[in-house]
């Protein structure tokens, strides 16, 4: 759909989306503030640092913000993930996350559609695919392990992730799962963004045996029949290179990229 306008969009982007806080948390869960940061601290997890901007920060006093960030989690004995944003400024903070001990991982780009063109599709699995509403740990499991063999690493944190964040508030959040013969063969969560027209769509991995048959595409349309049916107007999603040509053709454009760093001590 290119006539949406993609720079008024990433400014939406960043004033409903970066920096935005859970309410309610899920348990154990901590917030805190350093200067433009927004650092959330997750029960048995890692962390995660975001922000709108970085209000012109920048030379020593930005090595100062990063090097604090490094050195909690050192002492915490946690990994962190700073989210950097393709249009962040300034040009050169990824230089300065690398110095400082950050590794970039495999970037994604932030896509944003209209939700109405996407509810009005019926999502069709291919057959013998049925798409399933789930809330419950041992379903939370089976994306887990499902993820893992998708991934070939633990995946364990997202279980329990997932079920906190329910916990917290069941209405925020939509898991949906695609089974073939009582297998999960793929899986993706919805997240309704309260006070803003967007949903934004996560997860989506899919067993290498069953991609390229309509499985994501049809997880996207039910996710957005979902949103559209709570008054949502707008999808956001963090696409990797394998997912962006489908989410494109259903009518989301490109606003910026996203790159985790992560530092492990």
């Amino acid at each position: 759909m290119t006539d949406l306008d993609i720079d008024a969009l990433r400014r939406t982007y960043d004033n409903q989306l970066r920096a935005r806080v859970p309410d309610p948390l899920p348990e154990g869960t901590v917030v805190e503030h350093d200067g433009p940061l927004v650092r959330m601290l997750y029960a048995g997890e890692g962390g995660f640092v975001t922000y709108r901007d970085l209000g012109g920060l920048t030379d020593a006093g930005l090595d100062d913000l990063i090097a604090r960030q490094r050195d909690l989690f050192k002492t915490l004995g946690r990994e962190v993930e700073w989210k950097l944003h393709g249009h962040d400024e300034p040009a050169d903070l990824g230089d300065r996350l690398r110095a400082a001990g950050f590794e970039p991982q495999e970037q994604e780009t932030v896509v944003i559609g209209p939700l109405a063109p996407l509810a009005a599709m019926l999502p069709v699995p291919p057959e013998g695919v049925e798409l399933r509403e789930v809330t419950a740990r041992a379903d939370l499991d089976r994306i887990a392990r499902m993820e893992e063999q998708v991934w070939n690493d633990s995946r364990g944190w997202l279980a329990d992730g997932l079920e906190r964040e329910i916990a917290a508030d069941p209405h925020s959040v939509t898991v949906v799962v695609a089974e073939a013969d009582g297998e999960v063969v793929s899986a993706g969560w919805v997240r309704y963004v309260t006070g803003t027209p967007f949903a934004t769509l996560w997860g989506g991995s899919t067993l290498e045996s069953w991609r390229r048959r309509g499985i994501y595409r049809a997880l996207v349309t039910y996710r957005a029949r979902l949103a559209g049916v709570r008054g949502h107007t707008m999808l956001q999603v963090d696409a990797s290179d394998d997912s962006r040509p489908i989410l494109e053709r259903l009518g989301f454009v490109a606003v910026t990229t996203t790159t985790p760093y992560v530092y492990t001590p």
